[in-house]
């Protein structure tokens, strides 16, 4: 099969850059055609700069990076410097890119690609709040149809929040964007964190990738041993969830995930319970299903995946 075709919409986030160099790793599964970046886990002026800085990082400076959407629809933007630190790549030291920003709006790069190529043969791989994704479906709702699929990161069910108790960080900075997405007829996959709270990067594993001795990977290990204090301070678990880079898997090797295809709706409304994922796993409702919602992961599988490639970077 030729490799599949998308659009990665990004707000780095050193798990964000485990993503993006899993997919720069692969290129006989994924052909990336440009990467959007979003206001999210920090403010567009870093997520812009973040994905520059990862191309580099992989020595792949021709693909083309957009700045998009500076915040969310109707709300002020909340960020997680608190996870992510002040740069949201903090661990290692990583020079400012020399690739150029293209001067041409993310939400418009979307827009334009989706219209310009076959029918249903484009990925979209929103890391990120939905912000760009919402708004270029707003802007243009004739690329509804032309989209061959959404694999995102967001969400939860079992897990619930991990921003508010009710909450994940994606869906509830930009709660109405998520509304807007869910609601569009697109075939939707959901990688929540009922997946990504599975892949912990213990110290196994962060030494299995310093042991490549590769500088993509040197730099990953320091940028998730980083992160990591933060998750296992707040959960008390082994090591910290990997949480993006489980999209870039699932366009590799799909058969790490195991879901099921259910109603999810978004709640835009409660102060108590906003952005949460009101996913139907049980089917109580006769709501008609909308996404593929994953709920296991192959684990040692998606580590073997990560580093094998990124140590081919």
């Amino acid at each position: 099969m030729p490799p599949k075709d998308i659009i990665i919409d990004t707000d780095p986030g050193q798990d964000d850059a485990a993503a993006i160099l899993l997919a720069l790793g692969s290129p006989d599964e994924i052909n990336l055609l440009g990467i959007t970046a979003v206001a999210g886990n920090v403010p567009l002026a870093l997520t812009q700069k973040n994905a520059r800085i990862v191309c580099e990082l992989a020595g792949k400076t021709n693909v083309p990076v957009f700045a998009g959407c500076d915040a969310p629809l109707v709300r002020k933007l909340v960020t997680a410097e608190h996870v992510h630190g002040k740069t949201g790549l903090d661990g290692p030291a990583l020079p400012d890119p020399d690739m150029s920003l293209q001067d041409q709006h993310g939400v418009d790069f979307i827009i334009e690609t989706l219209r310009a190529r076959p029918v249903e043969t484009v990925t979209l791989c929103p890391l990120g709040p939905l912000t760009n994704i919402a708004t270029a479906l707003q802007r243009a709702p004739d690329i509804a149809e032309r989209i061959q699929e959404i694999v995102l990161m967001g969400g939860a069910y079992f897990e619930v929040g991990n921003i508010t108790p009710a909450a994940e960080f994606n869906i509830y900075v930009d709660p109405e964007a998520a509304d807007i997405v869910f609601k569009s007829g697109v075939k939707i996959t959901v990688l929540p964190l009922d997946v990504t709270h599975k892949v912990l990067v213990t110290p196994e594993r962060i030494n299995a990738l310093r042991a490549q001795a590769t500088p993509v990977c040197d730099a990953m290990a320091d940028m998730v041993d980083f992160f990591e204090r933060f998750d296992t301070g707040k959960y008390g678990s082994d090591g910290a969830p990997l949480h993006d880079p489980c999209v870039t898997a699932y366009l590799i090797k799909p058969e790490l995930f195991s879901g099921r295809f259910i109603n999810v709706e978004i709640e835009t409304l409660s102060e108590l319970t906003l952005g949460m994922t009101v996913a139907d796993w049980w089917g109580v409702t006769d709501r008609a299903p909308n996404a593929k919602f994953m709920g296991d992961v192959d684990v040692q599988g998606f580590f073997n995946l990560l580093t094998e490639r990124l140590a081919r970077l």
